[in-house]
């Protein structure tokens, strides 16, 4: 057991839950548009927003597997600029965070 072991379980279940959702809105997006001008007009708009809110998630989701991969490594509550550790706290607060609060 690593000293984030805890915090590894708590960045699997968050980058699990948010895969679902990406593969949620991706299916949403793959679904052929209607025939109705009008109602393609209506899901393309929806689409779009979708979009952006897949975008998000996959930032996200890379953020993640950074920090876990970072965990792995022993780079994890390690500051990338000035090489200080990430107090416990802000790594709580902010599981993905690569910067102690002083360089942030």
């Amino acid at each position: 057991m690593t000293e984030y072991s805890e915090m590894a379980e708590q960045l699997n279940a968050r980058l699990k839950d948010l895969l679902e959702r990406a593969e949620v809105i991706e299916d949403d997006l793959r679904h052929p548009l209607d025939a109705d001008w009008e109602e393609q007009a209506v899901d393309l708009a929806d689409d779009e927003a979708l979009e952006g809110v897949d975008d998000v998630l996959r930032a996200e989701i890379q953020q993640i597997r950074l920090a876990l991969l970072r965990i792995d490594n022993g780079t994890y509550g390690t500051c990338a600029i000035c090489g200080e550790p990430i107090s416990v706290e802000r790594l709580k607060a902010r599981p993905i965070a690569t910067r102690c609060i002083k360089c942030a």
